[in-house]
């Protein structure tokens, strides 16, 4: 502890209250990603997660109401991660041309499943839908969060060729998940290259 001019006590390298709360949080969905990749969701409990993150299982309760809100919590860092540096991301580029969107979107697919940590990341989602699939109440709640996501994508797609914005964004998702797991399965006969001929089959007459 160090004396301040008024005399008060203060913690020296504390930071911020919000600091050090945001600094719990991130310790814990570090250790809930790399316990969860590594165990599956049901083979890593709450209180593995927190003496992981060198917490108490109380810290767990203060950031999160419960195992669903932090594996929701994480879904959510992976995909906002996904959507400021990534193909999403060069796909809505507007200030780009769609033929230059469509490349740089496939090249940023092959660095996101080719580069570190793209194992852990397909296990880790694999993890998310068996849970939600098992559990009925969490399943739901992670149907409605990729039901926003798609949304989000179908806003900026037009109808065409008997295709709606929701059908073509669900199967822009369902391309985007469903090759990383057959590429990392696969890498030779299941090239990630193969993402951008897929994208210009879906999005390459209605990106403008």
């Amino acid at each position: 502890m160090a004396e301040t001019g008024t005399g008060r006590a203060t913690r020296r390298g504390g930071g911020s209250r919000r600091e050090r709360r945001e600094q719990t949080r991130a310790a814990l969905l570090e250790a809930a990603e790399r316990l969860w990749a590594e165990h599956g969701i049901h083979g890593a409990s709450l209180d593995d997660i927190a003496s992981s993150a060198g917490l108490t299982k109380g810290a767990v309760y203060s950031n999160f109401a419960g195992k669903t809100d932090l594996l929701l919590a994480l879904l959510e860092r992976h995909t906002d991660d996904r959507l400021t540096d990534g193909p999403c991301q060069e796909l809505h580029d507007a200030g780009r041309p769609p033929e230059d969107r469509l490349r740089r979107a496939g090249d940023a697919y092959t660095r996101r499943v080719t580069g570190d940590g793209a194992r852990s990341r397909a296990l880790l989602l694999v993890e998310f839908w068996l849970y939600g699939m098992r559990d009925y109440a969490a399943g739901w709640r992670i149907a409605d969060w990729y039901a926003e996501r798609r949304s989000r994508l179908a806003r900026r797609l037009p109808e065409r060729d008997g295709l709606t914005p929701a059908d073509r964004a669900a199967l822009v998702v369902a391309l985007d998940v469903g090759l990383a797991f057959q590429h990392l399965l696969d890498p030779e006969r299941v090239p990630a290259e193969l993402y951008e001929k897929g994208i210009r089959a879906l999005l390459g007459g209605v990106l403008s």
